[in-house]
């Protein structure tokens, strides 16, 4: 049953046929009917009746794990290789549970169950990035089968899926997925199928089949827009999408090659439109940073508004559906990434007003100067200060075991330092963090090895441009203008050593001071693969003692010290050695916990109390 030709402007939805009087008897009652039926189709499906609102106090289960319900118990496990590289390493695969026909929309949760969630959603998006990751080192060097690639990242999900580690697995939500926010970005797709914001691997349509909805229909729940069809239609703004439907493309080509059909995918965005269903749209992003050429970013609900069938840019019919965007939303995140772009090539021409440094660095941050803007008041605080790119140390440090590698390039699994780091390196070729360590001994002074050595990271500085910004929330911040991913280093928490003694004195003229014994322990996180194997065990050398000393940045600071404070942190302190082998006194790095987009504020967990939301005192 295919609608009106489309001509002009777009028709209305339910313009479905000719007007009555323009077709004989027949068709005019086969007219009256099938609107009489549309009619009633439309009421069948009432949002606030046959959609469920999630009540939170029945998401979290097992560990905190974010789950419709608690896993049963395991009463008969039963066992699922990993990997046939990981020879020996096994998991536990709990029971599956049924799906439940019912939708469900989580609608104004509290702010403690927002929280919940989105920790609930960092957790499981680190989980599926450490055991990629620990996939990627086990398989790398190990020949591949011909004419075969290696997809660790389906490899991941798919052991998580087994493990019951996906989340609202067995749930479907229309609308926001709880704990996801405007604007996350993504680097692989299946990572979106295994927190549930899309379940299509490869379809850009993502929707609840008849088989599976509870009235016998088919709901579409989110779309995926990359570029896939050449008869797709951005407008500028991103509020308006011009969406085609499924099918009838050739094989690996854009252009299409015959008629689309009214079904799977288009059938639902069909009955989402009839219904007022809302849609979630991810948007695909080019990027030669990422192994997939391809970055997507969540850019919130949008709803189906027309519907229409026409002669596509290949000569053949496909359907085309108006989305627009729901108002009162986070902006676009796309276009966050567009305005950032713009703001690393020209900031003043951008943004004409606000920018009170270009580098407040002068200089010594060479590849990435500092930005300083505020919009807000007259404070320029950040620019009395001294810029340090390092931690100082006046003291007279013992340099303790100076013996390095002499190795005649890069560093090897068999060398010195990687035996000073437990038999294994810290980072992978990309210098991404493969898992966090009590301390991490990088090479140095002592090495032979040369600079462009992968167990050399953080010693190399800052490469991502950072801006310090005035918030009204937080005093001051810091956020990236381009993304940061997962695991990458973003530079140190620089300051001037003091002993315990000299803190003491400094500390009774009412200075406040930064004790690194405060930071949690968050590089325990990251790299934990303990919900996939059981046996798993963090590390625990090389070991460190309880460190004693203070960083003073009250007047000598980098930019690292204006990151607010989060209970739900994105970025981790990781302890470093490279210039000395003096355990007592390392370097705080500070690492990337997720993927961070362009824009979007830094946060580190300073080990004081939840309810305290602002900035260590010395930063504001």
């Amino acid at each position: 049953m295919y609608p009106y030709p489309h001509s002009g402007s777009n028709p209305s939805p339910l313009q479905l046929f000719p007007a009555p009087e323009i077709i004989d008897d027949v068709c005019a009652e086969f007219y009256r009917v099938s609107g009489v039926f549309r009619s009633a189709f439309a009421k069948k499906f009432k949002k606030d009746s046959d959609i469920e609102v999630l009540d939170p106090t029945q998401m979290f289960g097992i560990n905190g794990m974010c789950v419709s319900s608690p896993s049963p118990p395991v009463t008969s496990p039963r066992v699922a290789v990993v990997s046939p590289e990981v020879e020996g390493r096994v998991a536990v695969r709990r029971p599956t549970s049924k799906r439940s026909s019912k939708l469900f929309r989580a609608n104004d949760l509290p702010v403690e169950e927002q929280r919940r969630f989105r920790s609930s959603v960092k957790k499981t998006r680190m989980i599926y990035e450490s055991y990629r990751l620990f996939m990627v080192e086990e398989n790398d060097g190990r020949p591949r089968e011909a004419g075969r690639r290696s997809r660790v990242d389906l490899g991941a999900a798919g052991v998580m899926k087994d493990l019951e580690l996906w989340l609202n697995r067995d749930k479907r939500i229309v609308g926001t997925i709880p704990g996801v926010y405007v604007g996350d970005i993504f680097v692989y797709r299946m990572e979106m199928c295994v927190i549930g914001l899309h379940g299509q691997i490869q379809a850009g349509i993502d929707y609840v089949p008849s088989s599976q909805s509870l009235n016998g229909d088919t709901i579409a729940t989110s779309v995926v827009v990359s570029g896939g069809y050449e008869d797709d239609e951005d407008s500028e703004s991103g509020d308006v999408i011009i969406y085609t439907g499924q099918g009838g493309q050739a094989r690996n080509s854009l252009r299409q090659c015959v008629d689309q059909k009214l079904e799977g995918g288009n059938l639902a965005l069909q009955k989402s439109m009839l219904y007022g269903i809302e849609i979630r749209v991810i948007r695909g992003i080019k990027d030669d940073r990422v192994s997939t050429g391809k970055i997507y970013v969540y850019d919130g609900l949008y709803r189906v508004e027309e519907k229409w069938f026409d002669f596509g840019k290949s000569g053949f019919r496909v359907y085309k559906f108006k989305l627009v965007r729901i108002p009162g939303q986070p902006e676009i995140g796309s276009s966050i990434f567009k305005f950032a772009a713009e703001l690393r090539r020209s900031p003043l021409s951008v943004r004409p007003s606000g920018y009170l440094s270009l580098d407040i660095s002068k200089g010594k941050e060479k590849d990435s100067p500092i930005l300083l803007f505020n919009d807000i008041d007259s404070n320029a605080d950040p620019l009395q200060f001294e810029y340090l790119v390092k931690t100082s140390c006046p003291l007279t440090l013992p340099l303790g075991n100076g013996m390095g590698c002499d190795c005649a390039y890069s560093c090897s699994n068999n060398c010195h330092c990687v035996q000073k780091n437990g038999g294994e390196l810290a980072y992978d070729k990309n210098g991404i963090l493969l898992r966090g360590k009590p301390v991490i001994f990088e090479c140095g002074r002592f090495c032979r090895c040369s600079a462009n050595c992968k167990n050399r990271v953080s010693q190399r500085g800052l490469k991502h441009r950072l801006e310090i910004f005035r918030s009204r929330e937080t005093g001051w911040g810091v956020r990236p203008l381009g993304m940061i991913l997962a695991g990458e280093f973003i530079c140190e928490f620089a300051g001037v050593v003091l002993t315990r003694q000299q803190a003491a004195i400094l500390s009774m003229n009412g200075d406040s001071l930064v004790y690194p014994n405060r930071f949690p322990e968050r590089w325990k996180e990251w790299g934990d693969i303990s919900q996939v194997f059981p046996e798993y065990q963090r590390p625990t050398f090389p070991s460190i003692p309880p460190l004693d000393f203070a960083m003073d940045v009250s007047r000598m600071r980098n930019v690292a010290c204006y990151i607010s404070h989060s209970s739900t942190p994105n970025v981790l302190v990781q302890f470093v050695l490279y210039d000395h082998h003096n355990i007592m006194y390392p370097h705080l790095m500070l690492f990337a916990m997720e993927n961070i987009p362009p824009l979007r504020e830094l946060s580190l967990d300073y080990g004081v109390a939840d309810e305290w939301t602002g900035k260590l005192a010395i930063c504001n």
